[in-house]
């Protein structure tokens, strides 16, 4: 069976899944969609038989697909996804979900209601290092934990303004979270405060934060604070450290550090991660089975959630229970 796959969204994120799907065996990417035909059929060049289309009813209404991939900006969800669940058709979409709490949820309501496939780009689940971390992290108790997102501001004019990112920690930061999420459960409550320290005066028109710090509770007892900037010029870096009875799990893109007394070991990341997570995605639609899918609408809702509470607490000063 050959899967038949369009891709809303031509840009780095959009292409880069599709050169991954065109290279798996029995998927052939059939169509893009893009802000303009130009783009669409620019994309679609690259790939034997593709279509390019400016509207996504219209791709969806030429092309019999079984699955869909959505790569666009936080401020584009909605009516994408609302036609794909419309017709049925499984999706998997980047993150972050959105840039507010209403869109995301309704979404999910729907997609709960057609019981529909879907899968959510939070990557770093599919890592090596990152399951291998959830494995130690099950043979010792959890202390706190502290994680970062520290770097530049994308160049891409709409991630600089609030309303249509939603700023660091939903665009960037919420990797971040999604991983303490998944290695050290749920959380409870956030207290965030963010400011504006550079980018105000160096980036015109830039409203987002530049600096902020969230502390998490987690529902286990644990404590977790992550951190980030999108405001230095170099020393970039970004990761999860978990504080453990026995040590300290460091897990970042790079892999994993394990540090214990009079031991420390390293684990790197074998395969890539966007292939195993496609793999999962594509498995679902052929067969059914979701199982292998790490990171499903429902869950990625309660990332979301999260990051959100964030922004809330960053806005009125308070504390946020989720």
């Amino acid at each position: 069976m050959t899967i038949n796959i369009g891709i809303i969204g031509t840009g780095w994120f959009g292409m880069m899944h599709a050169a991954k799907l065109a290279k798996l065996e029995d998927v052939r990417v059939a169509a893009f969609t893009a802000t303009n035909q130009l783009k669409a059929d620019t994309a679609a060049k690259s790939f034997s038989g593709a279509k390019g289309f400016d509207d996504v009813a219209a791709m969806l209404e030429s092309c019999k697909l079984d699955a869909v991939y959505v790569c666009v900006p936080p401020f584009a969800h909605g009516r994408i996804e609302e036609e794909l669940i419309e017709r049925g058709i499984p999706f998997l979409v980047e993150k972050p979900l959105g840039v507010n709490s209403e869109i995301p949820e309704q979404l999910l309501a729907k997609i709960e209601n057609k019981g529909l496939i879907t899968s959510v780009g939070y990557h770093f689940r599919y890592m090596d290092s990152t399951l291998k971390a959830k494995q130690l992290l099950g043979e010792s108790k959890l202390a706190m934990a502290a994680g970062s997102w520290m770097g530049g501001m994308p160049g891409v004019a709409w991630w600089r303004a609030m309303e249509l990112s939603g700023g660091q920690f939903v665009e960037q930061t919420t990797h971040i979270v999604d991983l303490l999420r998944f290695t050290a459960g749920e959380v409870s409550e956030v207290y965030a405060a963010y400011g504006n320290r550079i980018i105000a005066e160096t980036s015109e028109n830039a409203d987002v934060p530049d600096i902020g710090s969230v502390i998490l509770k987690l529902e286990s007892g644990a404590v977790a604070t992550i951190s980030n900037t999108c405001a230095i010029p170099a020393g970039s870096r970004s990761g999860l450290q978990l504080y453990t009875s026995k040590g300290v799990l460091e897990l970042s893109s790079n892999g994993l550090i394990q540090v214990e007394p009079n031991q420390r070991m390293e684990y790197s990341n074998h395969s890539d991660p966007y292939v195993r997570e496609n793999e999962a995605f594509l498995h679902a639609v052929r067969t059914g089975d979701s199982s292998k899918i790490m990171s499903p609408y429902k869950d990625a809702w309660q990332t979301h959630r999260v990051t959100m509470a964030a922004n809330e607490s960053a806005r009125t000063g308070l504390p946020v229970k989720l």
